[in-house]
């Protein structure tokens, strides 16, 4: 179906392990500490909300505002980092979050907060786009996808410990701007990893093993066509391989609201559905290497096309079990696929946008990949609340499988033909 890409063990050999440790300081590092950030602050944003007086409809607007300015950031992102290139980028993001977590945390006012989770959520664009243009064009392509998938991986891992932090800031200091503070020091140490930590451009560069782009473009940034250029001169590609990702994004997002849901709508205790939630979580994370070790090599389909065969299925069943006698066991296994899934696409959304890129300017067209699948994402929850107010629950869940399903084909079809594997 798709070139092989050779690529060693199976195992994470010495060459392998070596490759992915040089960007651990500045890569690695700052990606689980803005995903610890993030998972502290996210969560009690509501709350924050409230306590400024927000009812509830605002304080899920302002919450759901950091989803809203990271997909509208991604495109002058891709335009920023163009221009001055990715170590800066990341470290003038860095700052510009940690702003935001000093304002969320003096804000005296809704619109002021509001201002702040906006500022937090483009940064988050600015800061996630220069981590994926630098490995698209520093990491040896037949480490590519293990290095990405290690990339999402961090991020996960941050996002999941993220409240747990903020809750025990919250224990002992009993107030929610705990949150903001977790946020504030996990930034200010990731801008001294990005400012401090050493470049792996660096140590590749005297190994040999720096990418002919990077090379060519070391010190002095490639002449950019722009970002609405390259997105015009890449639309048939965008709409063949990006509408398929764009589907795997809204059903990884629409996983999140779906599961709990479910959970209520059969009647069961939070502590039931906070446990098999948690299961799906760890199993996505255990999982995150295993996608990329598929990926480099067997290539990248037969990552993708499982992934959402998986999670597609697993929703569709689901819907058909909501009135079955042994509609908790359906729950749970449909929750275990899904985080297996889930788990096998870790990094893939990356690894198709680095493929596709042209490799010696790269950020335009990743910042036109992030919003289209950005846009996926956001346009789940809007899916799931429609369908499921116009019909049913279940409905809304069918709705996700099928879209899971076209997803699949959509990969089968358009992978195998534009992705390249070999430069």
């Amino acid at each position: 179906m798709t070139s092989r890409i050779p690529a060693g063990d199976s195992t994470v050999d010495p060459g392998t392990r070596r490759m992915l440790a040089r960007f651990a300081p500045m890569i690695y590092g700052p990606t689980m500490l803005f995903g610890l950030g993030e998972g502290a602050l996210l969560p009690l944003l509501p709350v924050i909300a409230t306590s400024l007086g927000a009812d509830i409809a605002q304080a899920a607007l302002i919450a759901g505002a950091v989803v809203a300015a990271r997909m509208l950031g991604n495109l002058p992102a891709g335009w920023l980092v163009a221009r001055i290139g990715e170590r800066r980028a990341m470290a003038i993001a860095g700052c510009l979050a940690l702003a935001g977590g000093i304002a969320v945390l003096l804000a005296p006012t809704l619109l002021l907060l509001a201002a702040a989770v906006v500022l937090i959520g483009l940064s988050a664009a600015v800061f996630g786009l220069a981590r994926h243009a630098f490995m698209t064009t520093r990491v040896p392509l037949h480490y590519r996808a293990r290095a990405l998938s290690v990339l999402g991986g961090a991020f996960r891992l941050g996002m999941f410990t993220g409240p747990f932090a903020a809750a025990g800031l919250l224990a002992l200091t009993g107030t929610e701007t705990a949150a903001a503070w977790c946020f504030i020091a996990a930034l200010a140490m990731l801008v001294a990893l990005v400012l401090f930590g050493r470049d792996p451009e660096e140590q590749l560069r005297s190994e040999g093993l720096l990418p002919t782009a990077a090379r060519a473009g070391a010190e002095r940034r490639p002449r950019s066509d722009g970002v609405l250029r390259t997105m015009w001169r890449n639309r048939g590609l965008l709409a063949r391989v990006g509408l398929p990702a764009a589907s795997l994004a809204a059903v990884r997002q629409a996983r999140i609201s779906l599961l709990p849901l479910w959970g209520v709508s059969i009647g069961l205790p939070g502590e039931v559905i906070a446990l098999v939630v948690g299961l799906t979580g760890a199993l996505e994370f255990a999982l995150f290497y295993t996608s990329g070790q598929i990926m480099d090599r067997f290539g990248r389909l037969w990552a993708a096309l499982p992934a959402m065969v998986l999670m597609g299925g697993a929703f569709l069943g689901l819907a058909l079990t909501h009135d079955l006698t042994h509609a908790t066991g359906w729950f749970v296994v449909a929750a275990v696929v899904v985080g297996i899934g889930n788990g096998l696409s870790s990094g893939i959304l990356m690894t198709l946008g680095a493929d596709l890129a042209p490799p010696e300017d790269p950020a335009p067209f990743l910042g036109s990949w992030r919003t289209l699948h950005d846009a996926g994402g956001a346009s789940a929850p809007l899916i799931v609340a429609a369908v499921a107010a116009a019909w049913s629950l279940p409905a809304a869940t069918a709705v996700i499988g099928v879209i899971g399903l076209l997803g699949a084909a959509g990969f089968t079809v358009w992978v195998p033909r534009l992705v390249p594997h070999r430069r």
